[in-house]
């Protein structure tokens, strides 16, 4: 995994965290569907190849107190501390998120991680990490560039998904609950088009 690590540290290092072609002032589509989940300010809630989201700024800024950051970069992830401040009731884990390990959480977010797992192997050990992370009732929103969206990012090839897709292939384990279609402005005036969906994680049988 060195040479994923050293590719995102690269990347963070060129440029400001404002500037990458992901970046988000406010993520929208993100809070809405957390807040259609009911996600409280006490629930457990990580997000997957957070790099230098905001999406934790907002969280933090309306009392969440259990956010944990996870990513490849190391740079990406102390961008993000030394923006929120040591007081900021986040956690960091630096690795790959399919060796994670962290415990039970109410919420799963992952905006384009998921579609970097371009080989049938990484995405079904993906969903069984997921899953165990994941309590039945519990949330997962996954949000990958859409059918029509690009066909790499930031160098690498990335797998589409409509969010059918999306949906179809996390059963049985989780069902769709809502979904959202986003067309996302780059920060350089371009358009990337995601699929986002929110899951429920089943009962168990």
């Amino acid at each position: 995994m060195t040479n994923l690590e050293d590719h995102w540290d690269a990347i963070y290092s060129a440029n400001p965290a404002e500037e990458v072609t992901w970046y988000q002032e406010i993520p929208a589509v993100s809070l809405e569907l957390m807040a259609l989940a009911r996600i409280g300010v006490d629930d457990r809630v990580v997000d997957v190849g957070a790099g230098a989201s905001t999406l934790v700024d907002h969280l933090l800024g309306v009392g969440h107190r259990h956010v944990v950051l996870v990513d490849f970069s190391a740079v990406a992830l102390a961008a993000a501390r030394e923006r929120l401040g040591e007081q900021a009731a986040a956690s960091f884990v630096l690795g790959d998120v399919l060796d994670l390990e962290i415990g039970s959480v109410a919420m799963w977010h992952d905006r384009a991680a998921f579609h970097f797992m371009v080989n049938p192997e990484e995405r079904m050990r993906y969903k069984l990490v997921m899953a165990r992370h994941v309590p039945p009732g519990g949330h997962a929103i996954v949000a990958t560039f859409g059918s029509d969206g690009p066909e790499r990012c930031s160098g690498l090839p990335v797998i589409r998904h409509s969010v059918g897709e999306i949906a179809e292939f996390f059963r049985p384990e989780f069902s769709l609950v809502e979904s959202r279609r986003e067309i996302h402005q780059t920060p350089w005036g371009g358009e990337q088009p995601f699929s986002f969906a929110l899951l429920r994680r089943a009962a168990s049988p």
